[in-house]
C-alpha cells in the first residue's frame, strides 16, 4: 500500500491499476488499493474532483479502470475529528430494522452538528438511542454516522439512516442512482398559471451572496424539480398555493430556490423571499414521501410522513 507524500497542504498518493482490477469501479479499485480512507470518502473525493485517472479529472464512482491506468488521489489536510455527544432526544420513527431507520423528522432539528448547532442534531439523539453507532462506523463517517442525506433544518419529513456501514454504502448508492423517490409538499406563495410543471436547469452558488444557492447559467449541477398544484386559495387575505413536488436530483435547497425562481417561494422561507410574501412559523415544506431499495434485500420500500401540527395549521387555513 503506498504512503501518502505531504505537498504544501495536501497528500497525494499514486497508484497504478493492477490487470486484475481491469474493468472494476474506480471507486472499488481505490478501496483496494488506498486503505488509509472509506469507501464513502473515497467516493466523495472522486466526486469532488480530487482523483486523477491518467492526468484527467475523474468525477464520477462508477467509472471503469483499465489495467496500468495511473490513479492520483489527492487528500485534503486532515482535521480535528469531531465527536457528537450522545443525548436523549425522542424520535418519531416511521420504520426500523437491523440494517435500516425511518424518522419523521420534526422542524428545528438540524441532522447533524455544525457551527451554530453541536447538540439537539439528530446525530446526538441517534446515539443517545444507540450508543455503539458511533464505534460500528468507526473512522468512516464519525461526525455523521449513519446518515444518506439530510433535511434542512426547519424541513420536516422523512429521512432515512442507515444503521450499518454497508447499509450506508448501498442507501448511498441508491440515491447517487437515482433510485430514491422522494414527494415533498409545500405551502407557496401565490397562483400559478400552469397546474403542473418541470424544472431542468442549473443550481450553483449564488454569484453575489456565497450563503445561498440560485440557478446559475455555468458552473452548477444540474437539478429537476416536478411540481403539481393541488389546491389554490388565500391564507388571511395572502394568495398561496398548495403543491405536491418531486425532486429527481438532490440539490442543496433545490425546492426553495426553484420555487422562488418561478415567482412563488415557500411560504415562511427568510432565504428566498418567501416569509416576506407569505410569512409563516418556518418554511412551509414537508418531506411528504420516500421510496427506496431496502439497503440489505433489495426490496422497494415506501414511507409517508404525517404533516406536523404548524403545517396542517396552516393548509387549514388555505381557502
Amino acid at each position: 500500500m503506498p504512503t501518502p507524500e505531504k505537498t504544501s497542504e495536501n497528500r497525494v498518493a499514486e497508484l497504478s491499476v493492477p490487470e486484475q482490477f481491469a474493468g472494476m469501479r474506480l471507486d472499488q479499485c481505490l478501496s483496494q488499493l488506498y486503505h488509509d480512507a472509506s469507501r464513502s470518502r473515497l467516493q466523495n473525493l472522486i466526486r469532488a474532483g480530487a482523483v486523477t485517472r491518467n492526468g484527467i479529472v475523474c468525477d464520477v464512482p462508477r467509472t471503469a479502470v483499465a489495467a496500468h491506468d495511473r490513479i492520483v488521489l489527492t487528500l485534503p489536510p486532515e482535521k480535528e475529528v469531531f465527536h457528537a455527544a450522545p443525548e436523549r432526544i425522542g424520535l418519531d420513527v416511521l420504520y426500523e430494522d437491523d440494517f435500516l431507520l425511518v424518522i419523521s423528522k420534526p422542524p428545528g432539528m438540524v441532522v447533524h452538528p455544525a457551527a451554530g448547532n453541536w447538540s439537539g442534531t439528530l446525530v446526538n439523539a441517534l446515539l443517545g438511542r444507540d450508543p455503539e453507532m458511533a464505534a460500528d462506523f468507526g473512522e468512516a463517517d464519525p461526525e455523521r454516522p449513519g446518515i444518506v442525506h439530510r433535511l434542512d433544518k426547519d424541513t420536516s419529513g422523512c429521512l432515512a439512516v442507515a444503521k450499518t456501514p454497508d447499509a450506508l454504502f448501498r442507501l448511498s448508492e441508491s440515491f447517487a442512482s437515482h433510485r430514491v423517490s422522494k414527494v415533498y409538499c409545500a405551502i407557496l406563495a401565490g397562483h400559478f398559471r400552469e397546474q403542473s410543471g418541470e424544472l431542468r436547469n442549473l443550481i450553483g452558488r449564488h454569484p453575489v451572496d456565497r450563503k445561498k444557492m440560485a440557478v446559475v447559467r455555468s458552473g452548477g449541477r444540474e437539478a429537476v424539480t416536478r411540481y403539481r398544484i393541488v389546491k389554490m386559495g388565500s391564507i388571511d387575505g395572502v394568495d398561496a398555493s398548495f403543491a405536491e413536488i418531486r425532486i429527481l436530483t438532490g440539490r442543496t435547497h433545490q425546492i426553495r430556490v426553484h420555487m422562488s425562481s418561478l415567482g412563488h417561494p415557500v411560504a415562511g422561507d427568510s432565504v428566498y423571499g418567501g416569509a416576506r410574501r407569505l410569512p409563516a412559523p418556518r418554511q412551509m415544506l414537508h418531506a411528504w414521501k420516500l421510496t427506496l431499495p431496502h439497503p440489505e434485500t433489495g426490496k422497494e420500500m415506501s414511507f409517508e410522513a404525517p404533516f406536523p401540527a404548524d403545517f396542517a395549521a396552516m393548509l387549514a387555513k388555505l381557502h
